[in-house]
Protein backbone atom coordinates (compact mmCIF):
# COMPACT_ATOMS: atom_id res chain seq x y z
CA UNK A 1 0.00 0.00 0.00
CA UNK A 2 1.09 3.61 -1.00
CA UNK A 3 0.93 7.05 0.85
CA UNK A 4 -2.48 8.81 -0.31
CA UNK A 5 -1.96 11.86 -2.80
CA UNK A 6 -1.90 15.32 -2.85
CA UNK A 7 -4.71 15.64 -0.35
CA UNK A 8 -1.94 14.58 2.63
CA UNK A 9 0.52 16.80 1.84
CA UNK A 10 2.76 19.88 3.24
CA UNK A 11 4.78 22.47 1.67
CA UNK A 12 7.86 23.05 3.86
CA UNK A 13 9.24 26.38 3.48
CA UNK A 14 6.03 26.95 1.19
CA UNK A 15 7.70 25.06 -1.53
CA UNK A 16 9.03 21.92 -1.00
CA UNK A 17 5.93 19.31 -1.58
CA UNK A 18 6.10 16.72 0.36
CA UNK A 19 3.66 13.27 1.38
CA UNK A 20 3.01 14.52 5.43
CA UNK A 21 3.98 10.69 6.66
CA UNK A 22 7.61 10.74 5.85
CA UNK A 23 10.80 8.22 7.29
CA UNK A 24 12.66 8.71 10.32
CA UNK A 25 16.18 6.95 9.54
CA UNK A 26 17.63 6.90 13.19
CA UNK A 27 16.87 3.20 13.85
CA UNK A 28 18.87 2.03 10.37
CA UNK A 29 22.08 1.99 12.64
CA UNK A 30 23.66 -0.44 15.21
CA UNK A 31 22.52 -0.99 18.38
CA UNK A 32 22.06 1.99 20.85
CA UNK A 33 22.39 4.40 17.74
CA UNK A 34 26.31 3.69 17.27
CA UNK A 35 27.99 2.20 14.29
CA UNK A 36 26.73 0.50 11.37
CA UNK A 37 23.48 -2.04 11.44
CA UNK A 38 23.85 -5.82 11.73
CA UNK A 39 22.44 -6.16 7.99
CA UNK A 40 23.33 -3.38 5.94
CA UNK A 41 21.75 -4.64 3.13
CA UNK A 42 18.45 -4.99 4.87
CA UNK A 43 18.98 -1.21 5.98
CA UNK A 44 19.50 0.08 2.40
CA UNK A 45 16.60 -2.36 1.45
CA UNK A 46 14.07 -0.49 3.96
CA UNK A 47 15.26 3.05 2.22
CA UNK A 48 14.55 1.71 -0.65
CA UNK A 49 10.86 0.55 0.34
CA UNK A 50 10.43 3.54 1.67
CA UNK A 51 10.68 5.58 -1.18
CA UNK A 52 8.85 2.86 -3.59
CA UNK A 53 6.04 3.52 -1.14
CA UNK A 54 5.97 7.08 -2.12
CA UNK A 55 7.97 7.96 0.92
CA UNK A 56 9.67 11.20 -0.37
CA UNK A 57 10.40 13.15 3.14
CA UNK A 58 13.47 11.33 4.76
CA UNK A 59 14.75 12.75 8.07
CA UNK A 60 18.32 12.11 9.58
CA UNK A 61 21.31 13.53 11.64
CA UNK A 62 25.01 13.62 11.69
CA UNK A 63 25.27 12.09 15.07
CA UNK A 64 22.95 8.58 13.86
CA UNK A 65 26.05 6.25 14.08
CA UNK A 66 27.69 8.85 14.11
CA UNK A 67 27.62 9.13 10.58
CA UNK A 68 25.87 6.03 9.59
CA UNK A 69 22.61 7.23 8.61
CA UNK A 70 23.73 9.92 6.19
CA UNK A 71 25.80 7.10 4.05
CA UNK A 72 23.67 4.47 4.04
CA UNK A 73 21.18 6.98 2.54
CA UNK A 74 23.47 7.99 -0.47
CA UNK A 75 24.54 4.51 -0.41
CA UNK A 76 21.28 3.48 -1.02
CA UNK A 77 19.26 5.95 -2.46
CA UNK A 78 21.90 8.45 -4.72
CA UNK A 79 21.02 9.41 -7.38
CA UNK A 80 18.38 10.95 -5.29
CA UNK A 81 14.74 11.02 -7.13
CA UNK A 82 13.75 14.98 -7.76
CA UNK A 83 10.90 15.16 -5.47
CA UNK A 84 13.00 13.44 -2.52
CA UNK A 85 13.77 15.76 0.30
CA UNK A 86 16.22 14.49 2.76
CA UNK A 87 16.60 16.64 5.72
CA UNK A 88 19.24 16.25 8.47
CA UNK A 89 20.81 18.02 11.84
CA UNK A 90 23.87 19.40 13.66
CA UNK A 91 24.81 20.54 16.77
CA UNK A 92 24.65 17.24 18.52
CA UNK A 93 27.83 15.15 18.58
CA UNK A 94 27.34 11.27 19.45
CA UNK A 95 30.80 10.02 20.80
CA UNK A 96 31.47 6.08 20.99
CA UNK A 97 30.42 6.09 24.72
CA UNK A 98 27.08 6.96 23.59
CA UNK A 99 27.60 10.05 25.46
CA UNK A 100 25.15 12.74 23.43
CA UNK A 101 27.60 16.27 23.34
CA UNK A 102 25.78 18.99 22.78
CA UNK A 103 27.52 21.70 19.80
CA UNK A 104 25.99 25.00 18.99
CA UNK A 105 28.29 27.21 18.29
CA UNK A 106 28.61 28.76 14.82
CA UNK A 107 31.83 27.36 13.85
CA UNK A 108 30.36 23.69 15.19
CA UNK A 109 27.54 24.22 13.05
CA UNK A 110 29.61 25.27 9.75
CA UNK A 111 31.75 21.84 10.20
CA UNK A 112 28.77 19.86 10.70
CA UNK A 113 26.94 21.05 7.78
CA UNK A 114 29.90 20.65 5.67
CA UNK A 115 30.60 17.02 7.06
CA UNK A 116 26.69 15.79 6.34
CA UNK A 117 27.31 17.82 2.36
CA UNK A 118 29.63 14.77 2.26
CA UNK A 119 28.45 12.13 3.38
CA UNK A 120 24.74 12.70 1.73
CA UNK A 121 26.55 13.76 -1.61
CA UNK A 122 24.80 16.80 -1.76
CA UNK A 123 25.64 20.54 -2.71
CA UNK A 124 22.93 21.79 -0.75
CA UNK A 125 20.84 20.55 2.03
CA UNK A 126 16.93 21.13 1.47
CA UNK A 127 16.16 21.42 5.22
CA UNK A 128 19.41 21.35 7.82
CA UNK A 129 17.90 21.65 11.79
CA UNK A 130 19.73 23.04 14.69
CA UNK A 131 19.28 19.57 16.85
CA UNK A 132 19.61 20.69 20.12
CA UNK A 133 19.72 24.17 21.77
CA UNK A 134 23.42 24.37 22.98
CA UNK A 135 23.29 26.18 26.83
CA UNK A 136 26.66 27.28 26.14
CA UNK A 137 26.57 28.73 22.76
CA UNK A 138 24.80 32.04 21.89
CA UNK A 139 21.40 31.20 20.84
CA UNK A 140 21.26 34.17 18.18
CA UNK A 141 24.67 33.66 16.94
CA UNK A 142 23.78 30.04 16.39
CA UNK A 143 20.54 30.75 13.84
CA UNK A 144 22.30 33.46 12.60
CA UNK A 145 25.27 31.17 11.37
CA UNK A 146 22.41 29.09 10.16
CA UNK A 147 21.11 31.88 7.78
CA UNK A 148 23.93 32.95 6.22
CA UNK A 149 25.20 28.71 5.33
CA UNK A 150 21.76 29.29 3.77
CA UNK A 151 22.48 32.82 2.34
CA UNK A 152 25.59 30.68 0.56
CA UNK A 153 23.34 28.68 -0.56
CA UNK A 154 24.27 25.45 1.32
CA UNK A 155 21.06 25.24 2.84
CA UNK A 156 17.77 25.63 1.42
CA UNK A 157 15.42 25.39 4.44
CA UNK A 158 16.35 26.19 8.04
CA UNK A 159 14.41 24.07 10.95
CA UNK A 160 14.78 24.03 14.76
CA UNK A 161 14.49 21.08 17.26
CA UNK A 162 14.30 20.70 20.96
CA UNK A 163 13.10 24.60 21.15
CA UNK A 164 10.40 26.26 23.18
CA UNK A 165 7.89 29.18 21.90
CA UNK A 166 10.40 31.87 22.98
CA UNK A 167 13.77 30.26 21.08
CA UNK A 168 10.93 29.63 17.78
CA UNK A 169 10.20 33.62 18.46
CA UNK A 170 13.86 34.57 18.46
CA UNK A 171 15.04 32.65 15.63
CA UNK A 172 11.79 33.88 13.72
CA UNK A 173 13.32 37.35 13.93
CA UNK A 174 16.75 36.16 12.22
CA UNK A 175 15.63 34.29 9.59
CA UNK A 176 12.87 32.02 8.01
CA UNK A 177 12.14 28.73 9.77
CA UNK A 178 10.34 25.79 7.62
CA UNK A 179 10.12 23.04 10.17
CA UNK A 180 10.33 23.05 14.04
CA UNK A 181 11.24 19.09 15.13
CA UNK A 182 10.01 18.54 18.89
CA UNK A 183 9.23 14.92 21.30
CA UNK A 184 5.22 14.91 20.99
CA UNK A 185 2.78 12.14 20.73
CA UNK A 186 -0.54 10.86 21.84
CA UNK A 187 0.52 10.31 24.97
CA UNK A 188 3.12 13.05 25.29
CA UNK A 189 1.83 16.64 24.28
CA UNK A 190 4.10 19.02 26.53
CA UNK A 191 4.67 20.81 22.76
CA UNK A 192 1.39 21.46 22.37
CA UNK A 193 2.18 25.60 22.45
CA UNK A 194 5.15 25.22 19.96
CA UNK A 195 2.36 23.17 17.56
CA UNK A 196 0.11 26.19 17.77
CA UNK A 197 2.27 28.40 16.82
CA UNK A 198 3.90 26.45 14.28
CA UNK A 199 0.17 26.39 12.76
CA UNK A 200 -0.42 30.16 13.01
CA UNK A 201 2.77 30.27 10.78
CA UNK A 202 2.71 27.70 8.47
CA UNK A 203 5.87 26.23 10.00
CA UNK A 204 5.63 22.41 9.78
CA UNK A 205 5.98 20.31 12.93
CA UNK A 206 7.85 16.97 12.83
CA UNK A 207 7.62 14.94 16.12
CA UNK A 208 10.14 12.94 16.66
CA UNK A 209 9.04 9.82 18.82
CA UNK A 210 5.86 9.61 17.39
CA UNK A 211 5.29 6.34 18.81
CA UNK A 212 6.26 7.13 21.98
CA UNK A 213 9.33 4.04 20.78
CA UNK A 214 6.29 1.78 21.59
CA UNK A 215 5.47 3.12 25.07
CA UNK A 216 1.99 5.39 24.74
CA UNK A 217 1.46 4.68 28.23
CA UNK A 218 -2.19 6.05 29.45
CA UNK A 219 -3.44 6.12 25.89
CA UNK A 220 -3.00 2.46 25.50
CA UNK A 221 -6.82 1.26 26.11
CA UNK A 222 -8.75 3.94 24.13
CA UNK A 223 -6.08 3.06 21.44
CA UNK A 224 -6.74 -0.86 21.52
CA UNK A 225 -10.51 0.17 21.31
CA UNK A 226 -9.90 2.39 18.45
CA UNK A 227 -7.81 0.20 16.43
CA UNK A 228 -10.19 -2.70 17.25
CA UNK A 229 -13.02 -1.33 15.03
CA UNK A 230 -10.22 -0.37 12.06
CA UNK A 231 -8.86 -4.00 12.01
CA UNK A 232 -5.66 -1.81 12.83
CA UNK A 233 -2.65 -1.63 15.07
CA UNK A 234 -2.64 0.98 17.61
CA UNK A 235 0.51 2.27 16.74
CA UNK A 236 -1.30 2.57 13.15
CA UNK A 237 -3.97 4.47 15.45
CA UNK A 238 -1.21 6.79 16.81
CA UNK A 239 -0.02 7.97 13.71
CA UNK A 240 -3.82 8.52 12.11
CA UNK A 241 -4.16 10.51 15.31
CA UNK A 242 -1.37 12.60 14.48
CA UNK A 243 -1.73 13.50 10.88
CA UNK A 244 -5.70 14.06 11.97
CA UNK A 245 -4.56 15.92 14.69
CA UNK A 246 -3.20 18.94 12.96
CA UNK A 247 -2.28 20.08 8.91
CA UNK A 248 1.10 20.83 9.69
CA UNK A 249 1.88 17.72 11.54
CA UNK A 250 4.99 15.63 9.69
CA UNK A 251 5.53 12.17 11.53
CA UNK A 252 8.76 10.41 11.12
CA UNK A 253 8.04 6.98 12.43
CA UNK A 254 11.12 5.29 12.14
CA UNK A 255 11.82 1.22 11.71
CA UNK A 256 14.24 -1.09 10.77
CA UNK A 257 12.25 -3.62 9.47
CA UNK A 258 10.37 -3.36 6.01
CA UNK A 259 7.17 -4.73 7.27
CA UNK A 260 6.67 -2.76 10.21
CA UNK A 261 7.14 0.46 7.40
CA UNK A 262 4.43 -1.19 5.36
CA UNK A 263 2.16 -1.16 8.27
CA UNK A 264 3.48 2.60 8.98
CA UNK A 265 2.94 3.81 5.47
CA UNK A 266 -0.95 2.39 5.68
CA UNK A 267 -1.69 4.42 8.25
CA UNK A 268 -1.86 7.36 6.23
CA UNK A 269 -5.01 5.35 4.76
CA UNK A 270 -6.82 5.03 8.19
CA UNK A 271 -9.70 8.01 8.93
CA UNK A 272 -10.71 8.15 12.56
CA UNK A 273 -13.83 9.37 13.14
CA UNK A 274 -14.71 12.56 15.28
CA UNK A 275 -15.83 10.76 18.30
CA UNK A 276 -12.62 8.54 18.04
CA UNK A 277 -10.64 11.62 17.52
CA UNK A 278 -12.25 13.43 20.97
CA UNK A 279 -11.91 9.41 23.02
CA UNK A 280 -8.18 9.30 22.24
CA UNK A 281 -7.79 13.13 23.01
CA UNK A 282 -9.13 12.57 26.52
CA UNK A 283 -12.19 14.74 26.13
Amino acid sequence: MTLRNASDTFDIGGELTVHRLGYGALRITGEDVIGEPDDVENAERVLQTAVSLGVDFIDTADSYGPGVSERLIREALSPYADDLVIATKGGLLRNREGEWLKRGDPDSLRNALLCSLDRLGVDCIDLYQYHRVDPDADFEESVTALAELKDDGEIRHIGLSNVSVEQLETAREIVDIATVQNQYNLANRESEAVLDVCESAGIGFIPWFPLGAGDLGSKAGVLSTVADAHDASKYQVALAWLLQHSPVILPIPGTSSVAHLRENVAASHLELTADEMRRLDGQ
